[in-house]
């Protein structure tokens, strides 16, 4: 059975990624998502869940050394569950994950948000040039990301 571990920051990102939940209980799934009052839930729901983490940019001082505290857990969680394939609706809490996952040749899977229609997210600019497959939830991306597949919305 494939390993495919979905990852998500909280928040929007988080919700369009459990509307993959048909997924989630077909494979061998670890979820993992920013430690915050709103997912921790996601232990009592899943089996394999971890939570990185939260920062905010409005920090930055802060959020650097919380962005490199999660570039490092990310690293520990990818080693440890090894999975097949990263599938994420972004933001900057899964950037790392999918770096490191192109970098032992997994399989990558960006879902770029639906709350942006015309215009790309960071997250998005980061990923598209590594991700094996890269999905719009808006045809008007399409102009933004060539490469990207036009499936509908999540929702």
């Amino acid at each position: 059975m494939k390993k495919v571990l979905f990852i998500a920051s909280g928040g929007g990102h988080l919700t369009e990624l459990l509307q993959l939940e048909p997924l989630i209980s077909k494979y061998d799934a670890t979820l993992v998502s920013e430690k915050t009052k709103t997912t921790l839930y996601l232990k009592e729901r899943y089996d394999d869940v971890y939570l990185l983490a939260y920062g905010t940019k409005d920090h930055l001082f802060r959020y650097l050394f919380i962005f490199m505290f999660n570039i490092l857990y990310s690293l520990y969680i990818f080693l440890k569950k090894r999975p097949d394939i990263i599938i994420t609706t972004g933001t900057h809490t899964a950037v790392p994950m999918c770096y490191i996952a192109h970098l032992f040749k997994k399989k990558v899977i960006f879902i770029e948000t639906f709350a942006n229609i015309t215009t790309p997210t960071m997250a998005g600019k980061l990923v598209y040039k590594i991700a094996d497959k890269f999905i719009v939830q808006w045809p008007e991306l399409l102009e933004i990301y060539p490469k990207a597949e036009y499936w509908g919305c999540l929702f």
